[in-house]
């Protein structure tokens, strides 16, 4: 693929989920973040499986960094969204139900 091919649908892609999550609204933010999680997770799946072929030590490192910020990526993801859904709990201490 052409550099300026992947360049291209590297931006279409930003600029597309830019305008897509912005109108989102806010009570479905933490069902979303759930889904990029799960996203996250199959990239690193996928990141892992460019790892275990690399051949050069430069694909070697880039993979190693792309599982790397991939896992943090997704567990960062999956942390934020449990806080979220905490936010939406009843609370059973307050009002003494």
């Amino acid at each position: 693929m052409d550099a300026f091919v992947a360049l291209y649908i590297f931006l279409l892609a930003i600029v597309a989920g830019y305008i897509i999550s912005s109108k989102v609204p806010a009570i479905f933010q933490t069902s979303l973040l759930s889904g990029a999680s799960f996203i996250n997770s199959i990239i690193l799946i996928g990141a892992m499986i460019v790892l275990g072929n690399a051949e050069t030590t430069i694909q070697t490192v880039i993979g190693f960094i792309a599982v790397t910020f991939a896992a943090a990526n997704a567990v960062g993801g999956y942390i934020i969204a449990s806080r979220l859904l905490q936010l939406f709990k009843k609370n059973n201490d307050a009002g003494g139900e």
